[in-house]
């Protein structure tokens, strides 16, 4: 019987909850901060000899510098977490995380110190991408391995709203450090959100820390402890036994992973750069379709427990494909109304429906075992291939294009398309335990190959 020092099963479920998506949204908060700024700002602060519209791209393409150290993040976040436990790898993370934000925040521009700092501001950002490599598989893990078994779906899809969330924090705590410095905020407004993830990351290490070991991994913990196992690296064993749900965790990223940062990151550049209209137009989208986003992810995550995680994910990926073109149309028209109703209309359907499901869909692809590594490497590894340098990459299209549109609409869908036919091949399982999913994979490598169904 559990006193008052033992958790219930309940409590348990919900401090794992809040862990995962209390520290999300504070860990995409501190991303987004720079994402929104490198946008409006950095062009100017650290790029000033650059013209306008090569700026611009540089001060994206350092936004994308981050990806680079995610897969590294993941491998290390991964390693750590299926052999010494999610819940402290995922206190480092944070600690990680809050550091080199804080830090940013304190970066002198390049009137202060020259090229020293731009240089400074990308090895920064590269520590951000780091932590955030091992953030999302142990968010999502801890969410899904302490759920029922019928609610997994749901449960997953709580972490996913730190992405918007973060979004929601972060471009109003710029717009909000914008109003308050006023014709200062390139001399020091721009600072105040970043040193302001301080105060956020106190709260998320108190929810962190009350939070306990999924009982998944205390047993896998428990089995290795009694055989005395010396097993490989959880890496080798993942490439070795595991290639084919990685790979479907790589490619089915790619409806999501781009593309919302088109519709966030870029928007802002875009609808200032390209449009000339005043920069609240494309903060407010942003913030407004975060918070649709917010309410609409759950909504589709317990939606993937009663009709599956893959058919949640295909009806997701058709929306995006068929309002692409719809979605910038009603951007493209400068209008204030235009522009909110294509970003909300773009992250309350095709994307929430797109992204709610993936936790729940991926860790019931590997067994604890490799859980955290499998997910925090696909994952990531996708940001790399397509979500790092998407912001840069359409305004360089733009810009290509003499201001249309019509390449960036092509990415979109085809990015979308690969995406589905990845999620296509997934498997269902999630009427399955956890548990149950190391012992078909061990059965699968030892039994000799035969016609089979499949699960």
């Amino acid at each position: 019987m559990p006193t008052a020092a033992t958790p219930t099963p309940e409590q348990i479920r919900r401090r794992s909850l809040q862990s995962g998506t209390v520290g999300a949204i504070v860990e995409w908060y501190e991303y987004t901060v720079y994402g929104v700024t490198a946008a409006l700002v950095f062009g100017r602060l650290f790029f000033p000899d650059l013209s306008p519209g090569i700026g611009q791209i540089v001060s994206l393409a350092t936004f994308g510098v981050g990806f680079l150290a995610r897969p590294v993040g993941a491998f290390v976040a991964g390693h750590l977490g299926d052999r010494i436990g999610r819940k402290s790898t995922l206190i480092l993370t944070f600690s990680v995380m809050t550091t080199a934000t804080a830090a940013i925040g304190l970066v002198p521009t390049y009137r202060q110190i020259g090229v020293a700092a731009p240089l400074l501001l990308c090895v920064l950002r590269l520590v951000q991408g780091f932590a955030v490599g091992g953030e999302w598989g142990g968010a999502a893990i801890v969410a899904v391995e302490n759920a029922p078994r019928e609610r997994r779906g749901y449960f997953g899809a709580w972490p996913q709203i730190g992405v918007s969330a973060g979004l929601l924090l972060g471009t109003a705590a710029v717009s909000f450090a914008s109003w308050l410095s006023g014709d200062a905020f390139d001399q020091w407004g721009w600072r105040l959100p970043f040193l302001l993830s301080v105060i956020l990351a106190g709260i998320g290490f108190f929810i962190r820390l009350r939070a306990t070991e999924s009982p998944a991994f205390l047993a896998e913990k428990a089995r290795r402890d009694a055989e005395l196992e010396r097993r490989k690296a959880p890496a080798a064993t993942l490439f070795r036994d595991h290639r084919k749900p990685l790979l479907i965790t790589v490619f089915g990223r790619f409806a999501e992973a781009g593309n919302y940062y088109l519709f966030t990151t870029f928007i802002l550049s875009y609808v200032t750069s390209t449009l000339g209209v005043p920069e609240r137009y494309g903060l407010t989208a942003s913030m407004i379709g975060a918070a649709v986003n917010i309410v609409m992810i759950p909504v589709f995550g317990a939606v993937s427990d009663r009709i599956g995680r893959v058919r949640t994910f295909l009806i997701g990926g058709a929306l995006i494909v068929v309002t692409t073109w719809p979605v910038f149309a009603l951007v493209h028209t400068g209008r204030l109304w235009a522009i909110v109703g294509g970003v909300v209309l773009f992250l309350a359907l095709g994307h929430a429906m797109v992204y709610a499901p993936l936790p729940a869909l991926y860790c019931e692809m590997f067994p604890t075992s490799v859980r955290y590594s499998g997910i925090s490497v696909g994952y990531q590894a996708a940001s790399i291939l397509l979500a790092s340098f998407t912001p840069a990459l359409a305004s360089a299209m733009v810009l290509w294009a003499d201001g249309s549109l019509w390449m960036v609409v092509a990415f979109a869908i085809v990015t979308t398309l690969i995406a589905m036919a990845a999620i296509a091949f997934a498997p269902d399982r999630r009427d399955r335990e956890l548990d149950e999913i190391g012992t078909l994979a061990t059965h699968r490598r030892d039994t000799p190959a035969v016609a089979s169904s499949r699960p």
